[in-house]
């Protein structure tokens, strides 16, 4: 299974939910048989790093976010079976993106695995142009969304 997590820029929230991902199953025994990746629907990053102060906020919680920023492309939707938009702003680009119906059907919100969300507010904030709480918010709402998305991918496992 590939689980395929976006943002906008893919410097923040999508490699902070990659790193989250990874580690939980790597925790699980699972890394082997469930890979993950990230993108953004934009191109301003392509190649660069994780934001220092993600990375920082993921570090304190012993998280690496070692991946590059990237930008999604139709091709993405072949080999995911899963594409997590942070927000619904990105899961309309995703699926304006999708090259079919089937595609457009993988696409979901990642807060909508966590069962205590609200539903009418799914979205994970972009801290980009915020302080450190920013950061520290998407790590809490990314990490109880991607336990929710863990029990899902258990059963496919």
């Amino acid at each position: 299974m590939r689980l395929l997590f976006v943002c906008l820029g893919n410097i923040c929230r999508s490699p902070t939910a990659e790193g989250v991902m990874a580690g939980l199953l790597e925790r699980e025994g699972l890394a082997d048989r469930i890979a993950v990746d990230s993108a953004g629907t934009g191109s301003w990053h392509v190649g660069g790093p994780a934001d220092g102060r993600a990375a920082a906020a993921a570090a304190r919680r012993g998280i690496d976010l070692t991946s590059r920023a990237r930008q999604a492309t139709p091709a993405d939707f072949a080999s995911a079976d899963l594409v997590l938009a942070m927000d619904a702003r990105n899961a309309a680009d995703l699926r304006a993106l999708a090259p079919d119906d089937a595609a457009r059907e993988k696409v979901r919100l990642l807060r909508s695995f966590d069962p205590a969300a609200p539903r009418d507010d799914l979205d994970v904030p972009d801290p980009y142009r915020g302080g450190p709480e920013g950061f520290e918010l998407v790590l809490d709402q990314v990490t109880a969304a991607c336990e929710g998305l863990l029990d899902e991918v258990r059963r496919h496992a």
